[in-house]
């Protein structure tokens, strides 16, 4: 069989994924390790399958990346970078700006020329925006102090590439190294001086952002006239394709060519269109971004030089870890939040490989320098989701384990309170809030240590903890607590505190939040009879008000919400064992089709019997148009 033919990479990329990925997730190691351990096991170091084309693979896998960055700047509406304007000007340009001038003066000490230095601290400032966003979000980090620190630092070095891509030209100290047989890209600002390829890079940038403002918007207008998804995904793919060929030309970036356009689309009608349809070609290809990497990491190069790719390794984390911290500290996160933000984003990101190639394109830095380093680089993102497990599975459930054991001695009445919340965010606020009107006790917890101090200063007596950790739980009281309110991030988190309830505390009556259908039928599947839709009740006091503004009685519409909710909830019931999505498409819309019909005769019923519903607002207002 051959072995460098499409399909049979197709396969081997593919048949990896699936078997490491899951196992990686079994073992709460997370979707990104899964992905590198599989790279790994298919290069060169161990089965073989990927050889000296990985780096090719890696250069069309950062196509990934490219989509990521784009999707990234949908999602930055001005309102949003506005609000984050502190962190991501302050924290994020300090980080690169510390970060890169203490790699540069390591850089000298080492014996490198201080272009050349200064060339490796700018690269080596930056992190990996696609492991960090992924590994974060997987965890449902994305909202706490640490995530929200994290998302600015990495906006403003992505944003920061532009202006280093600039300065590298005016870098160069010698004519870039060209391998026997190999011939260099042919770019459009080939043989220009540095001055005028800098003024190529700004002006590029300018097209974009005008052609993301007149041009681009128009024609997605002419496309979804069609009422053609698959062309408008084309034309979606079609953009992202075209700039990441027109940023190559110039010698720019493809990422930030595109991250800059989804930004100018941040505002447009269409955003939520082009995140739906580009999502899935940007998770395939991120999978294999991180799949590449693995397989790219250089084993014969460790093995010749283990002690110094070690130490750089080390080294690099070590400074960029602390550079982290002490900004975090200067910025007033919490210290399990600050330990989460130093550990998440110490690591060197895929822009590195760009960069690296970009400066040995440019005659910057030596090849074998940059050999070295992409090894060091690879090596860095491989650790970062097994220290982030580490962080999470041994260093905070130490600092919340001291933490709130020094709470608990502090107050002797936590093991009597009838009620347990675990996780205080918006949903769990408004029950707390709701029971301390009515003087009912209740002992509260939450992982996020700076929502805990807010709290705390607000009067509300609250613990940092993780609520799924069983001895938490009994020091807290869950077993003679009557209740527990389950109102914690991520869905899957939940499902853990379930499962640890009901095998060590199986008489504590369990009240789930439930964010939407199917994370209902995954608690419905577990055995839970008392689950909250968070939105149903307020969609549908939406819907009364929206009737009665209508001129509906106040009766039939609260009638018809009552009916809805009933009908609605023994639907819910039946659905949720039905796991083929086809059969559940028909069962799905068969329900929704009766559950119309029966809301419409009942309301008929009740117009053939206009007085049976007593409705003092409508009377009140006949009333009133009787007397005009």
């Amino acid at each position: 069989m051959d072995q460098n033919s499409f399909f049979f990479q197709a396969m081997v990329y593919l048949a990896a994924a699936v078997v490491m990925v899951p196992i990686a997730k079994k073992l709460g190691l997370g979707s990104v390790l899964g992905y590198l351990l599989a790279g790994i096991l298919i290069g060169p170091a161990i089965l073989g399958f990927i050889g000296k084309e990985d780096q090719d693979i890696l250069h069309f896998a950062e196509f990934g990346v490219v989509i990521m960055l784009f999707v990234i700047g949908l999602e930055l509406e001005p309102g949003l970078l506005w609000k984050l304007r502190k962190s991501i000007i302050g924290l994020g340009g300090l980080q690169v700006l510390v970060t890169a001038l203490l790699v540069t003066a390591i850089g000298m000490a080492f014996g490198l020329l201080w272009r050349q230095a200064f060339a490796m601290g700018m690269i080596l400032s930056l992190s990996s925006t696609a492991i960090v966003l992924q590994t974060l979000n997987e965890k449902g980090l994305m909202k706490t102090s640490a995530g929200q620190s994290s998302f600015s630092v990495l906006l403003f070095q992505d944003i920061a590439v532009i202006p280093m891509l600039a300065l590298f030209p005016l870098l160069a100290i010698a004519p870039p190294e060209i391998a026997p047989g190999e011939h260099p890209a042919k770019t459009l600002v080939d043989g220009l001086p540095g001055w005028a390829q800098t003024l190529v890079v700004l002006g590029s940038v300018a097209v974009i952002i005008l052609a993301g403002r007149f041009l681009i918007r128009p024609l997605f207008r002419i496309v979804a006239a069609t009422r053609l998804r698959e062309i408008f995904t084309a034309t979606a793919l079609l953009l992202v394709v075209g700039i990441a060929v027109l940023m190559t030309q110039v010698g720019l970036s493809p990422a930030l060519g595109t991250f800059l356009a989804g930004v100018v689309l941040a505002d447009s009608e269409y955003k939520h269109e082009l995140e739906s349809d580009i999502d899935p070609f940007k998770g395939l290809l991120l999978g294999l971004f991180f799949i590449a990497v693995g397989a790219s990491i250089d084993f014969n190069l460790i093995m010749q030089q283990p002690l110094v790719v070690i130490g750089l390794v080390a080294l690099l984390m070590t400074v960029k870890g602390i550079v982290l911290f002490v900004l975090g500290k200067v910025f007033r996160l919490g210290f399990d939040q600050n330990i989460l933000f130093a550990v998440a984003l110490s690591q060197v990101g895929e822009f590195a490989f760009v960069l690296f190639s970009f400066s040995l394109q440019e005659g910057i830095l030596p090849k074998e320098t940059v050999d070295l380093m992409v090894a060091v680089v690879a090596i860095s993102m491989a650790l970062t989701p097994l220290l982030m497990l580490i962080n999470e599975k041994v260093i905070q459930p130490w600092i919340g384990t001291k933490q709130s054991g020094e709470e608990r001695e502090a107050d002797a009445i936590d093991e009597t309170n009838p009620v347990i919340i675990a996780g205080f965010g918006h949903f769990g606020n408004t029950i707390g809030r709701f029971l301390r009107a009515h003087n009912i006790g209740m002992t509260i917890l939450d992982n996020d240590s700076d929502r805990v101090d807010t709290l705390r200063r607000l009067g509300m007596k609250v613990y940092y903890g993780d609520a799924t950790r069983y001895d938490l739980l009994h020091s807290a009281g869950a077993t003679n607590a009557k209740i527990i309110i389950i109102a914690i991030e991520p869905a899957e988190k939940r499902l853990e505190l379930i499962e640890t309830i009901k095998k060590h505390f199986p008489n504590l009556r369990m009240l789930v939040r439930s964010t939407n259908r199917f994370d209902a039928y995954d608690q419905m599947n577990a055995g839970m009879l008392h689950i909250y839709r968070e939105t149903l009740d307020t969609s549908l006091r939406v819907g009364v008000d929206t009737m009665k503004f209508l001129g509906y009685r106040n009766y039939a519409a609260q009638r018809a919400a009552r009916m809805f909710f009933k009908l609605d909830e023994a639907n819910l019931k039946k659905l949720s064992s039905i796991r083929d999505r086809e059969e559940y498409i028909i069962e799905a819309r068969a329900k929704m089709e009766e559950l119309e019909l029966t809301i419409q005769t009942d309301m008929q019923q009740i117009n053939d019997l206009r007085d049976t519903g007593w409705d003092e607002e409508n009377l009140l207002r006949e009333s009133e148009q009787k007397k005009s």
